[in-house]
């Protein structure tokens, strides 16, 4: 749990995605997420959490499905949602956070 707070308290967005592996479209969400990353490079950090394996950080956020995705930066909650939010979308956002 500290290092999960030490992620997300950096000074630039950090994107985390609440899944599991069983997940039909937690699966759909990799390859948004490597074109995010491939746009904005290290603007940015993303992290995934698997909800079955990190309980206590999912019920802290109060992860209810998956996948959801919240941007933190300076360990503020900025935004959130469940469900494949696409490409476009996630970079305008996180853009609006730097």
């Amino acid at each position: 749990m500290s290092n999960f707070s030490n992620i997300i308290n950096q000074n630039k967005p950090v994107l985390v995605d609440f899944f599991a592996e069983w997940c039909g479209p937690c699966k759909m969400m990799s390859p948004i997420l490597k074109q995010v990353k491939d746009s904005l490079g290290d603007d940015v950090s993303i992290i995934k959490i698997d909800v079955d394996k990190n309980q206590s950080i999912a019920a802290k956020f109060q992860v209810r499905g998956v996948p959801t995705l919240v941007l933190f930066k300076n360990g503020n909650q900025l935004w959130r949602q469940s469900g494949v939010v696409q490409a476009n979308d996630l970079v305008s956002l996180i853009n609006s956070h730097k």
